[in-house]
């Protein structure tokens, strides 16, 4: 592929994946305060959103050999394509219904929206190991721009999501999303460029589990490190802040829509804006990216232990609270984006072109697997312990990342890839 196609071709692929997560982040937002606006508990809230995280583990290890199989192209296309699908079925929703069947329903809907979701997301970052040129430090560069820019769109699908809900209602606003995606769909259809891989036939599905140690452990480490967010990320504090800042009426519960939003979109926005600055910020640790990690997952590990101990000391809503939980949490979100980020880039260090596409899939498996268990933890530990268990149970699961990186030190990791590339110049 020439360097104007790859342009054009990494262009195409980054525009799909931020259609995909605006309307992603807008979905999570709008399916969550909906359904809390209905009464539903916050165990309820949580069983909306687990066979989307379910279906991402299944569709991580099916993707990575569809890819091989058959193409990036055709399954970045399917992703938005599914994607679409589950937009117009989730506005069949019918209010008349009792709970438990709204509750499968949705979860249905959103499983669906977990397979064009890691459909596309493999398909994203695989294609940019492929098309990314050779060069010290431009891979990480450009897994940067891709991964930071996709969460601050992202972040505004959070907030449009919640302003959607507050001034059109549930089903228009589904609908706007449906049909805004099949345009981009058609654009990016007819703007994307000839040269990305096809598939291979042959791939067997077995070529999906990776024999590599570093491989396994980072995955093992990015499991815990997203189920560290998600605790407190899906349920816990979007329904605290929701009933800190409505006063009981309906105008009240509007506003709380807009700022719950707000806040949700400006932490996912500002943690995209730090992922993509990442290189900058680790420029003097990439050369030992293992023992960087370990750093910053263990000073990830003390924000939401501090938090849960201020928690602790108020256990009404109180103004310093809310204030102390809005500033940690956005300390939270820097750190976890510089994991985050070294997470994505080392991924596709340790793959090769031939296999990234199964690895990619391997590691975004742990990835949905974190996520699932989050989910679970969320619901059930802000139901039995409010915010302080919540915010404790984020603490576990960061300090178990911090286990997982420690044993990549060992495994040999500890070893920039730029300085092997070095090494094997000299």
């Amino acid at each position: 592929m020439s360097d104007q196609n790859g342009l054009r071709a990494y262009g195409a692929v980054t525009a799909a994946y931020w259609a995909f997560m605006l309307s992603d982040g807008a979905l999570r937002m709008l399916v969550l305060l909906h359904f809390n606006g209905l009464g539903f508990s916050p165990i309820s809230l949580a069983w909306l959103f687990l066979l989307y995280e379910l279906a991402g583990i299944v569709t991580n290890l099916s993707a990575g050999w569809l890819a091989a199989r058959f193409g990036l192209v055709a399954t970045l296309y399917a992703g938005l394509g599914v994607q679409i699908v589950a937009l117009v079925a989730l506005s069949q929703l019918n209010p008349a219904w009792s709970v438990v069947a709204s509750v499968i329903f949705v979860m249905g809907v959103q499983g669906l929206s977990g397979v064009a979701k890691d459909l596309s997301k493999m398909s994203s970052k695989s294609a940019v190991k492929l098309l990314a040129p050779s060069g010290e430090g431009t891979l990480f560069r450009w897994v940067a721009v891709l991964t930071g820019s996709k969460n601050a769109v992202k972040g505004l699908g959070f907030f449009l999501g919640a302003a959607g809900l507050g001034v059109m209602g549930f089903v228009p606003t589904v609908w706007l999303m449906a049909a805004v995606m099949a345009v981009i769909l058609i654009a990016i259809i007819l703007f994307m460029p000839p040269g990305l891989p096809g598939g291979i036939k042959g791939v067997k599905f077995s070529s999906v589990w990776s024999k590599d140690a570093r491989i396994n452990r980072l995955s093992l480490a990015r499991m815990f490190l997203f189920g560290a967010r998600d605790v407190w990320f899906v349920v816990g504090i979007p329904i605290y802040f929701h009933h800190v800042l409505s006063d009981g009426t309906p105008e009240g519960a509007r506003r709380a829509f807009f700022l719950v939003g707000g806040f949700m979109a400006a932490w996912i926005i500002a943690y995209g804006a730090v992922q993509a600055n990442a290189p900058r910020i680790l420029r003097r640790e990439v050369h030992a990216p293992a023992r960087a990690a370990a750093r910053w997952v263990g000073g990830l590990a003390l924000i939401p232990l501090a938090l849960a101990g201020l928690a602790l000391l108020s256990p009404h809503p109180a103004p310093w609270l809310t204030i102390a939980l809005v500033i940690g949490l956005l300390g939270f979100g820097f750190v976890f984006a510089v994991n985050s980020s070294l997470h994505s880039w080392l991924i596709l260090e340790y793959s090769s072109a031939e296999r990234v596409t199964q690895n990619v899939g391997f590691y975004y498996m742990a990835n949905a697997a974190g996520r699932l268990i989050g989910t679970a933890l969320s619901g059930v530990s802000f139901a039995f312990g409010g915010l302080p268990l919540c915010l404790f149970t984020a603490f576990v699961m960061a300090a178990a990342s911090y286990l997982a990186v420690r044993t990549l030190v060992g495994a040999g990791a500890e070893k920039s890839p730029i300085a092997e590339r070095r090494g094997q110049s000299l």
